[in-house]
């Protein structure tokens, strides 16, 4: 049975029922596709309701993409109680559901990294006044947590002195979390994995109520997520996944592209349909990736064709220098804007790490081109900004417990982790929140009197600014509380220079600017309690914005790039050491595959054209160094590329391109 718009492969993968299925979807080949219509075929031909179907990925914006196309085939109603999601949402919907069985009480706070560091840091602080092992500790804690190790398991499987440090400060690092009623992200998948396994009647519950799973990227997953959805497609094994073990790029956060092998060992019965035929890209790009991956081993085999036809050859750009290359590169730019009518967004420049894009930014400044760079650090991400806004929501809301958390020792004010686990398990047992709990006469008695004089004083501190909120505008209010507490003299002490110290204090004054801003605009936005909720509002939609915004030409790494696509694209600083990079290659032989992978997702991003370019010199650390041309360049097919350097053009080519040029400059002027 075909369905219309879907290839024979598409179709059969998505009316396929009585086994698990495995769908190899290589790079453009319509995964979300057959999801999409696997969820309408399965609600409208199979006899699922909506809410029996999970689809599962692993960004919000994957998610938001998936469910507007699914709604886009279903009607509103055929979809109700559809879940799409990204693994940490169902995560998080299986501990809201189940908090009672979990030993927590609801309200409970998700800390993101920095609040965790600043607990590991503390904790390794009195491990032995081992302070600089925080940072190397919450890697490996994460790490132990992806692959679904506990703090017992931890400490007989550490093989280095500091892995048996980070598993000490692992079980400390919980049992502050619970003292705190809260979790960290990697607890959002632990904890659910957790209750699935050992509580029996919550599992039936859960594999009852989804009785459908699609799972998107399924090479992507870590051993705790496929833990958590084999105990939820439980012996029926009702599964779809879908996942490409060429694009599995993500080992360092724990990813297992051997998982999309364990399927076949748990799952005897699994049926497996590859989709190789590749809409977006060229013959001649395809054929080039397909050379290249040829060289890793693989788990199944396919090969990618596409029905677009030859298209142009990868142009090869060797380069003098690191800034030469950054120059061609947008020469190249502008003659395809001129040649070709393209747009800015029709464009994306990708490398291997965040700092090689400085230069192309440089110049394309130079140049007045729009561009963007994605990935980089949200404003409201940065620790002075976070700081700021949590006193700002700890005064407007006394039960924000995370906030609480958060300024209670930001500058520094002796308050120790004992006292704040104690604090915690007292409040916990009470049911209330920590600021209401520090004043009560059953927490008195158990800490020590310098320990309560310490807290008191902050806590009375913050009552009296909850009691004087309405004296002053909002924006005069946190900027007092800001200099009250020294925080430009904290940050000069916490900075790595004064120069940086100066730059996050710019934030934190970039706040009292749009405070003010917000409380001149009015309409709703006068009270402290109104600012934050509008800020809250903004913060969650500048992490959800959108890639493309505006025509924009695209800077990012190539990690970032996995699942775009663009007409044109660049991948730059193919060297050795960069691209496979120094740190991959000094691990293993892995390390060596899981780099081919990524310069294989980078040139399967490309549409029409891909240009690959490389500097002969580069300076690092003032330092000017010789580079070697990567080894991926040799695995490319020679009758896919083109060397820009032994390119012949003959005399009658280059006036037939010199006045095409000119005609297109001309058609522009005119328009």
């Amino acid at each position: 049975m075909n369905i219309e718009g879907l290839n024979p492969q598409q179709s059969s993968a998505t009316t396929h029922l009585g086994s698990p299925l495995l769908v190899l979807a290589g790079a453009g080949s319509g995964k979300t596709r057959v999801i999409t219509h696997k969820i309408a075929w399965l609600i409208r031909n199979a006899g699922y309701a909506a809410y029996q179907i999970a689809a599962i990925t692993f960004t919000n914006k994957a998610a938001r993409e998936m469910k507007e196309r699914t709604l886009s085939l279903l009607s509103r109603q055929e979809a109700k109680g559809l879940t799409v999601s990204t693994f940490h949402t169902l995560g998080l919907s299986i501990i809201r559901s189940e908090i009672e069985t979990l030993g927590y009480k609801s309200g409970f706070s998700i800390f993101d990294a920095q609040d965790s560091a600043s607990i590991l840091k503390e904790l390794a602080y009195k491990e032995d006044n081992l302070a600089d092992e925080d940072t190397e500790s919450r890697w490996i804690i994460s790490r132990w947590k992806n692959d679904f190790v506990n703090p017992e398991q931890a400490l007989q499987i550490a093989e280095n002195p500091k892995e048996v440090q980070a598993a000490i400060l692992y079980g400390k690092y919980q049992r502050q979390l619970k003292a705190y009623n809260g979790l960290d992200f990697d607890d959002l998948i632990v904890l659910p994995t957790q209750l699935l396994e050992n509580n029996e009647a919550v599992r039936t519950k859960w594999q009852n109520r989804l009785r459908y799973l699609l799972i998107d990227e399924y090479q992507d997953t870590n051993a705790c997520q496929y833990r958590m959805i084999k105990l939820l497609a439980g012996v029926r094994g009702e599964i779809t996944a879908v996942g490409d073990d060429d694009q599995s790029i993500y080992a360092w956060r724990g990813a297992q592209p051997e998982n999309l092998n364990l399927l076949q060992q748990d799952y005897p019965m699994l049926k497996v349909v590859k989709l190789e035929q590749n809409y977006r890209s060229t013959e001649f790009i395809l054929g080039a990736a397909n050379h290249l991956i040829a060289n890793n081993p693989h788990l199944f085999d396919k090969k990618l064709w596409s029905a677009l036809g030859y298209g142009e050859k990868i142009l090869i750009m060797p380069c003098r220098t690191a800034e030469h290359e950054a120059e061609k590169v947008i020469t190249e730019i502008l003659k395809y804007k001129f040649r070709a009518r393209a747009e800015p967004e029709d464009f994306a420049i990708l490398y291997r790490s965040n700092h090689q894009g400085k230069l192309f930014e440089r110049v394309l400044r130079e140049n007045n081109l729009p561009y963007r760079v994605t990935g980089g650090q949200s404003f409201f991400e940065r620790a002075e900004v976070k700081d700021t806004l949590a006193y700002i929501r700890l005064i407007a809301n006394p039960t924000d417990d995370a906030a609480f958390l958060r300024v209670v020792n930001t500058p520094k004010r002796e308050i120790g982790l004992s006292t704040l686990e104690k604090l915690g398990t007292y409040a916990y047992e009470r049911g209330t929140t920590l600021l209401a709990a520090s004043h009560e006469f059953g927490f008195a008695q158990r800490i020590s009197n310098r320990a309560k004089l310490n807290l008191d004083r902050f806590t009375d501190w913050i009552e009296h600014l909850i009691r004087s909120v309405d004296n002053f505008t909002p924006h005069e209010f946190i900027r007092q509380i800001i200099n009250d507490i020294g925080y430009e003299d904290y940050l000069l002490n916490m900075s790595s220079s004064p120069k940086m110290a100066e730059r996050r204090m710019d934030n934190v004054k970039e706040v009292f600017k749009w405070i003010e801003r917000l409380y001149d605009d009015g309409d709703g936005k006068e009270t402290l309690g109104e600012i934050v909720a509008h800020m809250t509002l903004m913060d969650l939609l500048e992490r959800n914005r959108e890639d493309k915004d505006n025509n924009e030409i695209t800077l990012m790494t190539l990690h970032s790039s996995k699942g775009l696509e663009y007409p044109y694209v660049f991948i730059v600083g193919v060297e050795e050491d960069l691209i496979p990079h120094a740190n991959s290659l000094s691990e293993n032989e892995e390390g060596l595959e899981e780099e081919r992978r990524l310069m294989y997702v980078g040139i399967t991003r490309a549409k029409q054209q891909l240009t690959i370019s490389y500097a002969k010199t580069r300076s690092r650390y003032g330092e000017e160094l010789t580079c070697e041309p990567s080894r991926f360049l040799d695995e490319l097919p020679a009758a896919n590329i083109e060397w820009e350097d032994k390119r012949q053009i003959s005399p009658e080519q280059k006036q037939e391109n010199a006045d095409a040029y000119m005609k297109d400059i001309l058609a522009m002027l005119e328009e």
